[in-house]
Order: structure tokens, then C-alpha cells, then sequence
């Protein structure tokens, strides 16, 4: 297993747990830990036996936000890449919690945020990708972008209003108010609450109950697809996908396997592997380039 600075990951059991590790500093997201996640999503995603992906927090926060040790140019971007000797072309900066981002959307694997403490600016954004959020009572979430004098960001503005609707939205966004997971689980973000001693045994009770009954390559494509349909034109497009991937998994070993373990009352084992037998071509729609 790689090592890192600022993240922890441990794979047990077909469940792979990813803690945001920089407790000192309530988890902050810098560069190192932008680079250590999405290698660790690599890790994920080419390792068979993972069947899914919690994220959580060390200590006592899930990821207070950007790390402020720049002070006032945290959000510099110029200034940054000049100090680093850095070229610097204001069309091709990219945020560093929206590189993180894209590689959540792009997983094979369901991701489960356990939000075991304060998750806000990147903190709550990051979370927005990921599949499902359990949150510990009484923790605080914030979008406090406008209060920091810059934007949603980790794709927040393409999530959220779709998580939660778009008056939310723009309720926590412009107001940048810090809000407790009771109201986040009230209006949607957040699908469950838990005593902190509960919330990783949930968390797992959760990626366990994929693990042990599902096919793991019908997951994957069923992630994708509801993820692609989300800013679908017409439901002919999910007709037409649907028909498609309905065709290929017929005729898989993993739809004999689903109907003949029904059939025999016994657990399933799937044969099929996210690594070798995806339908073709995968992805249907690869991500566009972030410059044109």
C-alpha cells in the first residue's frame, strides 16, 4: 500500500476506507492532499476486491476547508505559481477541489461520505459527488464561499442545486451560513444521523450491504448512468442506454449468476470484474477536456 502525507487508506473486507488525516489541522485540503486522494480513487478503482469507498475525517472534523496558512493569498492562484516558478495562464488554473471532484464522479466504485465532524468550504463541497452522506448529530456544514470573498467550488454549483433544489441552494450559498446536519439531513444532504460511535459501523452496514448482495459491474454502470442521466436532454437517452447495457449484462455471467443465486435461495458470487468486464466502449461519454 502507497503512503501518504495527508490521507489514510485501508482496504478490508471489500470495503476501502479513505480518512482525511491532518488532524493538527482539522483535515484542511491543500495541494498534497488533492494530489493523495485522487491517486488514492486510482487505487480504488483498479483494485477488484473493493466493492466501495467511506471517507471520513481523523480527529474531531471531517475537513474544515482550505488550508488558510497563505492568509489573505490562499486564493491566489497567480501568486502561487509564481512562488512555485510556475507558469501562470488564467485558462487553464483549475481548482484543485473540482480536479477531486471529477475523479469522485469518475469512480467505479460507490462512495459514502462519513462526516464525523465540521465539514465546510471544500469540506462540504467535496461531499456533493460522492454517492451517499452520513453525518454525526450536531456537526456543522457550510458553503461560507461568499463570506471568503470567492465561489462555490469542487463542483458544488452542478450538485447541489440538484441535490437539495435550488432555492436551498442558493439559501446556504449566498448566505454562506454555517448550519448544523440537522438541517442538512432536513433538507436532503445528509441521509442519515448517528452518535459519533455509530456513524462508521453504519457507514460500513452500508457498504456491506453492497458488497455482499450486488454484481459489481452492475453497480458501476448503474452508478454512471444515473450520474449521466442527471442533465439528460430527453428520457430517450436513458432508453436508449438502458436497452444497450440491458443487452450486454443479459448475456453476462453476472445476470446468469443474480437469477440462478435467486433461484437457489443462496448468496450470489459474481463472476464479473469492473477491471475486465465492463460493456464496451467505456465510458460512454468521456469527460470533456477542461480546456477546449
Amino acid at each position: 500500500m502507497s503512503s501518504y502525507e495527508t490521507i489514510k487508506l485501508e482496504i478490508a473486507n471489500g470495503v476501502a476506507t479513505l480518512t482525511l488525516s491532518r488532524p493538527d489541522r482539522m483535515n484542511a485540503f491543500n495541494e498534497t492532499m488533492m494530489r493523495e486522494m485522487i491517486a488514492a480513487f486510482d487505487v480504488t478503482d483498479a483494485d477488484d476486491s473493493v466493492r466501495a469507498v467511506i471517507v471520513t475525517g481523523d480527529g474531531r472534523a471531517f475537513c474544515a476547508g482550505a488550508d488558510l496558512a497563505s492568509s489573505g493569498d490562499t486564493f491566489n492562484y497567480e501568486k502561487r505559481l509564481a512562488g512555485r516558478g510556475e507558469e501562470f495562464d488564467v485558462d487553464r488554473v483549475r481548482d484543485g477541489g473540482g480536479r477531486v471532484g471529477i475523479r469522485i464522479y469518475e469512480s467505479k466504485k460507490p462512495v459514502i461520505a462519513a462526516i464525523n465532524g465540521p465539514a465546510v468550504g471544500v469540506g462540504a463541497t467535496m461531499t456533493l459527488p460522492m454517492d451517499v452522506r452520513l453525518a454525526v448529530e450536531g456537526t456543522k456544514i457550510g458553503f461560507v464561499f461568499a463570506k471568503r470573498g470567492i465561489v462555490p467550488e469542487t463542483l458544488s454549483s452542478y450538485f447541489l442545486p440538484r441535490l437539495v433544489g435550488v432555492s436551498t441552494a442558493l439559501e446556504w450559498v449566498m448566505t454562506g451560513r454555517v448550519f448544523s446536519s440537522e438541517e442538512a439531513k432536513e433538507r436532503g444532504l445528509v441521509r442519515s444521523l448517528h452518535k459519533p460511535d455509530d456513524l462508521l459501523p453504519a457507514a460500513y452496514a452500508l457498504a456491506r450491504e453492497i458488497a455482499d448482495n450486488t454484481s459489481p459491474v452492475s453497480v458501476a454502470l448503474s452508478r454512471r448512468m444515473l450520474l449521466y442521466m442527471l442533465d439528460a436532454s430527453h428520457p430517450m437517452e436513458a432508453h436508449r442506454l438502458e436497452s444497450r447495457l440491458m443487452v450486454a449484462r443479459g448475456r453476462a455471467g453476472g445476470a446468469k449468476e443474480g437469477v440462478t443465486s435467486f433461484l437457489e435461495k443462496r448468496a450470489p458470487v459474481y463472476p464479473d470484474k469492473e477491471s475486465s468486464d465492463m460493456p464496451q466502449p467505456y465510458p460512454w461519454r468521456p469527460t470533456p477536456a477542461f480546456k477546449e
